[in-house]
């Protein structure tokens, strides 16, 4: 039995694609993907998912999107990080201030509305957008390049239309967590078929499962 912790991207949830698809295949090899929705405020997000890591122990951390930075936090696990947007802070941190223009946080709100479900609840207010320049610096001081000895490794799209804006960076990944990514042929959302051939194979290594 392992039991792995999925950490969603933002607008994600309990009924996230992904890890509905990972329990599906992994579950009859004695493999439990635990995925919950957290608060969009890091901090609150933060302390969810520290109680959560307590309670699962789990064997393994995947961090989707967003939902990386959250992942590197915790120490002392194998990490799989699925097109990690570890520079998404920074634009939140010019959507901060951009919130405080009267009507502009309604926008957001629009503009980033979650599809039905169990998904997060999404509010992008100066305070809570602020708070991520800090966690991103929590995330990373948990890198390879600070001195931690955990497994790192990233999946990043050819087509994640999230790197020409450098959400998501290959060249912060490698300056971070060095060479330990692989390239698959899809997007930021990562289609089925990666799942199944790049994702899943990689998910077994680290859990030692043939």
């Amino acid at each position: 039995m392992a039991d792995v912790l999925y950490i969603h991207g933002m607008g994600g949830g309990g009924d996230s694609r992904i890890p509905s698809i990972l329990n599906e295949a992994l579950t009859s090899h004695g493999v439990f993907v635990h995925v919950r929705t957290y608060d969009f405020d890091p901090e609150i997000a933060a302390l969810q998912i520290a109680a959560w890591n307590d309670e699962v122990k789990p064997d393994l951390v995947i961090g989707e999107s967003l939902g990386a930075l959250h992942a590197i936090r915790i120490k002392g696990v194998p990490h799989l990080l699925v097109s990690p947007a570890l520079n998404a802070p920074l634009y939140f941190e010019l959507m901060a201030w951009l919130s405080l223009i009267p009507g502009v946080t309604a926008i957001f709100d629009r503009i980033y509305k979650p599809r039905e479900g169990d998904r997060q609840s999404l509010h992008f207010t100066f305070r809570t957008l602020r708070k991520y320049r800090r966690h991103r610096k929590a995330a990373l001081a948990a890198s390879p390049r600070k001195g931690s000895n955990d497994m790192f490794l990233s999946f990043i799209g050819t087509k994640d239309h999230y790197r020409k804006s450098g959400v998501v960076s290959l060249r912060t990944w490698k300056k971070h967590f060095g060479e330990t990514f692989l390239m698959y042929e899809g997007t930021h959302f990562m289609e089925e078929e990666h799942i199944y051939s790049v994702l899943i194979p990689e998910i077994c290594n680290a859990l030692n499962i043939k």
